[in-house]
């Protein structure tokens, strides 16, 4: 039997913490899928086929074009030794392609045990000159993630020009049947950020792509148009603008119960937890 995919029509908040504020909202079109299954195809969405919108292994799990997905991902778990309690379920929450273009800032691997319960996610951050860097998230007793739990790791990777490659990144992950509501915490001692993605998990539809094609032409171009927009509003805000560094030798940093959330100046409007707005549809 094939696995439906689910439509997460959903907000995603950036808030900035520190001396220069600057923050927004958009609304933003993610896909759910098991990338281990056979999914069920719709006329307006392909997998690892030309579409309307589609969802490729290329586009995920390893450098962005070479990616090998769901092998990928079990590697990596391998590996790292968290394959005894990651026996379960696999989930990817990205954006789509589409007409054959995407862009993910990031996307997230679920991946789950066999009761069903969520032990790890990754998180693989994508910036605009085209590196990839992967975040382990787990428990420090590897225990099933609740939205209870804050999971903290190092950031290694560059992804603003606005923001050093120092500080921690705090992750707290609410999924549920029916939502998914993800947190990313980042301060750097000095300032830092907010970053929020929230939605209604539904059934992917023709309708839903025809109505996400209408209501955010363009998908990923839009994505990346509103990414260098707010990028002019912080030079003109007068940020500090880095060079981009090397990415870093290793692609996966794993979290650390030693790496301490640091403390940050208070940011008002920015210290709730995840939520899905009651109109996110």
């Amino acid at each position: 039997m094939s696995a439906a995919v689910e439509h997460l029509a959903g907000v995603t908040f950036h808030g900035r913490k520190g001396g220069i504020r600057n923050a927004f909202r958009y609304r933003v079109d993610y896909v759910c899928l098991d990338p281990e299954a056979q999914v069920r195809e719709l006329r307006l969405f392909r997998r690892n086929a030309p579409g309307l919108t589609a969802l490729h292994d290329i586009d995920h799990g390893g450098p962005p074009g070479q990616g090998r997905g769901a092998v990928w991902l079990r590697e990596v778990l391998e590996e790292h030794g968290l394959a005894h309690v990651t026996d379960g379920q696999l989930l990817l929450i990205a954006q789509p392609r589409m007409l054959g273009h995407v862009f993910n800032p990031v996307s997230f691997w679920l991946v789950h045990d066999r009761a069903g319960g969520l032990r790890v996610v990754v998180a693989e951050v994508t910036n605009t000159f085209g590196d990839r860097h992967a975040y382990l998230c787990h428990r420090c007793d590897f225990g099933p993630i609740t939205r209870h739990d804050t999971v903290v790791a190092r950031k290694m990777f560059h992804v603003s020009p606005f923001q050093p490659v120092a500080g921690v990144y705090g992750f707290r992950f609410d999924i549920r049947p029916e939502r998914i509501a993800i947190r990313i915490d980042y301060g750097t001692g000095e300032g830092g950020l907010v970053a929020t993605l929230s939605g209604r998990r539904k059934p992917l539809t023709n309708h839903a792509v025809l109505s996400m094609c209408l209501r955010r032409p363009f998908g990923s171009r839009r994505v990346l148009a509103l990414i260098h927009w707010q990028a002019l509003k912080l030079w003109w805000k007068g940020a500090r603008y880095r060079t981009r560094p090397e990415p870093p030798a290793h692609p996966f940093t794993r979290s650390s119960p030693t790496a301490a959330p640091e403390p940050v100046p208070h940011a008002a409007g920015l210290d709730a937890g995840p939520r899905v707005p009651e109109d996110a549809a």
